[in-house]
């Protein structure tokens, strides 16, 4: 590989929330160690649909995932296959909904919890489900077990891109909405356990994007259209040329971008222009 690159997903965080509670990410984007913009996702702005859209590049009206409710392995080039392919090695710290979209459905916990395949097109996958979760008790694990855990998947495995992501903010929205003290302390707990791992990845070579899926609403609801829905920030760590920091960023073009910049040919299936330079 070309680089090496980790994809942090914080799940349904709004654009304003990430500008005024992750003091770390704006601590690095003011001191010029990162660089941020706006992204806006596909529509739907529901999580599974936005999952397989930033790893095949393609909107749901074409991998037909049009809620979390449908699953199934996808039969387009995706991020991990693509780098597979090209002798990369993968690694994945997310929601069993990755596993099933792009490597195997139907989940089955014994099988596919921890699993080292090197054949890929996941090479190393450590996930979660959240199995029995409701209004009252998220089934979310601890973040730091999770970026813990991709710490150790680039240390002991050497993987050239890792994705981790974690639902604990999407969970307390729909809980609380995101005007709320609750939310305000999640954002800053959340954003105080990733600035404990953030240098030891650029320190081991990666370079690191913070982002989302897809927003929330003021009644903590996603899934249609509008600012709070569909826009979330983009935190980079990185050298890459890129645009203006006031262009709006098209989370198709996240997987074409990140296969440039790994050195790996882009599919035909990913249309979208990338917008991280070689």
């Amino acid at each position: 590989m070309k680089r090496k690159l980790l994809l942090i997903l914080l799940d349904g965080v709004p654009y304003r929330n990430w500008r005024r509670l992750f003091g770390n990410l704006e601590g690095w984007v003011a001191d010029g160690q990162a660089r941020v913009w706006k992204m806006r996702s596909v529509l739907p702005s529901t999580s599974g649909s936005c999952y397989a859209s930033i790893h095949t590049g393609v909107p749901p009206q074409v991998h037909q995932i049009w809620g979390n409710g449908v699953r199934r392995r996808l039969e387009l080039p995706d991020l991990f296959s693509e780098i597979t392919r090209a002798g990369g090695k993968t690694g994945a710290v997310t929601h069993s909904f990755w596993s099933e979209f792009f490597n195997r459905y139907p989940f089955d916990p014994v099988r596919d919890i921890e699993y080292d395949e090197p054949e890929g097109p996941i090479t190393h996958g450590r996930f979660h489900t959240m199995t029995g979760d409701s209004g009252y008790n998220q089934m979310t694990p601890s973040d730091v077990d999770l970026f813990a855990t991709l710490t150790m998947l680039c240390s002991r495995k050497g993987i050239d891109y890792g994705i981790l992501h974690t639902c604990t903010l999407d969970s307390m929205g729909h809980r609380f909405f995101h005007e709320c003290e609750e939310m305000d302390d999640a954002c800053y707990k959340m954003d105080e356990m990733l600035a404990h791992f953030l240098p030891m990845w650029r320190e081991a070579g990666y370079e690191v994007i913070v982002t989302a899926d897809h927003g929330q609403d003021e009644r903590g609801h996603h899934g249609g259209a509008g600012a709070l829905q569909q826009e979330f920030a983009f935190y980079y760590f990185g050298d890459a040329v890129m645009p203006a920091e006031d262009v709006v960023l098209d989370q198709l073009a996240l997987a074409p971008s990140i296969l440039t910049r790994l050195g790996v040919e882009v599919p035909p299936s990913m249309q979208a222009k990338p917008f991280m330079g070689a």
